[in-house]
């Protein structure tokens, strides 16, 4: 099955790395859902909540306040000003 190799990182700390089956993330221009296989993009991210649906374990959510995004053969790379997982996630997670 193929899966997304995500890396969330803040200004000032390293958020969550791990393997996803989708990242959804609000930009710019509007929502955007990433899939295996997506082409490749450079996107601005908007203020909002990102969700990632991890390959094992429940679903994420990570509040940012803007940054930028990329997607290239399956690696999504969020770079943000500010990063936070919401409550509960980093227990469930494994966050480094």
């Amino acid at each position: 099955m193929a899966e997304l190799e995500v890396e969330i990182v803040a200004a000032d700390h390293h958020v969550w790395a791990g393997a996803a089956k989708m990242v959804k993330a609000r930009t710019s221009d509007g929502e955007i859902g990433i899939l295996p296989g997506h082409s490749p993009l450079l996107a601005i991210l908007a203020e909002g909540e990102l969700a990632i649906e991890p390959v094992n374990g429940a679903r994420l959510a990570v509040s940012v306040d803007g940054g930028f995004f990329s997607v290239d053969k399956d690696r999504v790379v969020i770079v943000a000003d500010n990063a936070q997982l919401q409550d509960g996630a980093a227990s469930d997670a494994g966050i480094r």
